[in-house]
């Protein structure tokens, strides 16, 4: 598996050059550049939808630097909780957006993908737990994206002074 670094929000639209303003929402994409990965950022307003060869992208909110700081929920709670989902198939999107987040907190760690029956299935691995998951590739809408978030947030942070 290759490991690529990516580059933090750059804090201003890629398209208008225009800084994001505290609480403002924007979206980042992934797109491949030679060897790199670059990241572009893109205000609401200049969102167009994925640009063209965009390996993924997200919808954020830019911190307000006044506001209170968030924490994580303590690990073991997150990993119940995304273990949980795997009985839960109505919950897919909500395990898949987690799993992507888990994986960037370093809780699991991506082995591989497989296509099982035509579907593209990530296989993580968990040292926490010493187990292997296999968690579907699902591809939720820009909207879902934000509920999703809007839900974890709500069960797996808090604000702390």
């Amino acid at each position: 598996m290759l490991d690529y670094e990516i580059g933090r929000c750059t804090r201003k639209c890629a398209e208008s050059g225009e800084e994001f303003k505290p609480r403002e929402a924007f979206y980042s994409a992934l797109i491949p550049s030679g060897a790199e990965i670059q990241r572009l950022d893109f205000s609401e307003s200049a969102w167009k939808g994925a640009p063209e060869n965009c390996l993924g992208f997200w919808r954020s909110v830019m911190p307000d630097p006044h506001a209170k700081k968030v924490a994580w929920a303590p690990h073991d709670v997150i990993l119940d909780f995304f273990v949980e989902l795997e009985n839960q198939p109505h919950k897919a999107d909500t395990r898949y957006v987690l799993t992507l987040l888990l994986v960037r907190k370093h809780l699991l760690r991506l082995e591989e993908t497989e296509t099982q029956a035509g579907d593209e299935v990530m296989v993580l691995y968990c040292p926490k737990k010493e187990s292997e998951f296999r968690v579907p590739v699902v591809d939720p809408t820009a909207e879902r994206v934000s509920e999703i978030q809007n839900e974890l947030e709500l069960l797996l942070f808090s604000a702390v002074e």
